[in-house]
């Protein structure tokens, strides 16, 4: 198979799609990839390592779009790159269908066979190409909400850690996941008072033996959420739903109530952000404030360390997208119901249900529109 791997091109998106170790697997087992020239110079690799590794460097995007069989890239493709997508073209990615419904309906038009990062799904629940930008993403939260805090940048002028004589912040994490997890490691370490909101109790009771007495769990609901919210200095919205729209949990109502330069940093913006007053920004222009709270909603936000982001992805994404070249689509799905969930577009149909239930399409099984 021929694997075409792009430059990204969304905001400060500086993260690549294959590292050199990635190629040279695809080369070892007869396939051919080629490189977009620059592609991964914002992750530090140079052409010559892509071609050291086997791989062809192309000058444009057009070329790499038109000679593959399988794109592999970082993020959702860019109106810009609609028209560079082939019908039945394999597109590896992170795609967050619910919160882009246009770039679904591109999908859906040209047929093509949209394999999904964040819904590929063990039958733990777990979700193993996500996890590594969560985890970036977590620990990413606190470093940019303590920044949001400092006056100079909008926020009210709280140190996390506080010093002593004086009180810590107040760190309220709303979900117990992967980000959760990662955004109370950083938070702790800061020294903040943390707290951590979750549905399921199993998760609480883990969270507490992983952190004993360092931070407090609640049980998230309605009332929970309004008394912690309206008292924190810092909120991480960390909640996800595999493939469906986040729901909103902290309201506009609700954000009136936090104090005048408190910050909400919502994690979960690219899957349309559980925090109401959210819209993505960029790396660019990071932050908005509404009601005198300072928002920071970056879509991408792994891609402002892309060295490390860039590898940690690439080591959870190469054995399945090595599944799908070595095979072919059709074989990998079927013969891997964890890979097949990743299927969110085959055939100009809705593969997963999550994803159909979000836009509001029909859904039509991945066993029925694969025969």
């Amino acid at each position: 198979m021929k694997i075409g791997v792009p430059t990204e091109i969304k905001n400060n998106e500086y993260r690549v799609g294959l590292v050199p170790a990635g190629v040279r697997e695809y080369v070892r087992r007869g396939h051919s990839v080629v490189v977009q020239k620059g592609a991964g110079e914002g992750s530090a690799i140079p052409d010559s390592a892509y071609v050291d590794a086997g791989a062809e460097i192309l000058d444009t995007a057009d070329e790499v779009w038109e000679q593959s069989e399988m794109i592999i890239k970082v993020k959702e493709p860019l109106p810009a790159e609609y028209d560079r997508m082939q019908e039945n073209q394999i597109v590896y990615t992170y795609f967050h269908l619910a919160a882009v419904p246009e770039l679904a309906e591109v999908l859906i038009d040209k047929k093509i066979a949209a394999v999904a990062y964040e819904t590929i799904e063990l039958p733990d629940g777990r979700l193993p190409l996500l996890e590594p930008m969560s985890e970036v993403a977590g620990r990413m939260s606190i470093q940019v909400g303590a920044r949001c805090l400092e006056r100079e940048a909008g926020g009210k002028g709280v140190l996390l850690g506080g010093v002593p004589g004086v009180a810590r912040g107040n760190v309220v994490i709303i979900g117990g996941g992967t980000v959760g997890t990662h955004a109370a490691t950083m938070a702790v370490g800061m020294g903040a008072h943390v707290k951590i909101l979750d549905i399921d109790l199993y998760r609480l009771r883990y969270l507490e033996e992983v952190f004993g007495n360092r931070i407090q769990t609640l049980h998230s609901n309605a009332d929970t959420i309004a008394d912690q919210v309206a008292r924190a200095d810092l909120v991480i919205g960390a909640v996800l739903i595999p493939g469906a729209k986040a729901p909103h949990l902290v309201t506009r109502e609700l954000l009136k109530e936090m104090p005048r330069g408190s910050v909400v940093v919502d994690v979960a913006v690219d899957q349309g952000g559980c925090i109401e007053t959210c819209h993505p920004t960029t790396h660019d222009e990071p932050t908005y404030v509404v009601d005198d709270v300072v928002h920071y909603c970056v879509a991408n936000m792994p891609g402002a360390v892309p060295r490390t982001s860039t590898f940690a992805l690439n080591n959870a994404t190469l054995n399945y997208g090595l599944t799908i070249a070595d095979g072919g689509l059709e074989a990998a799905m079927k013969a891997d119901n964890v890979l097949a969930k990743g299927l969110n577009t085959y055939g100009g149909h809705i593969t997963h249900p999550a994803v159909a239930e979000s836009l509001e399409k029909e859904y039509a099984s991945v066993d029925g529109v694969l025969g």
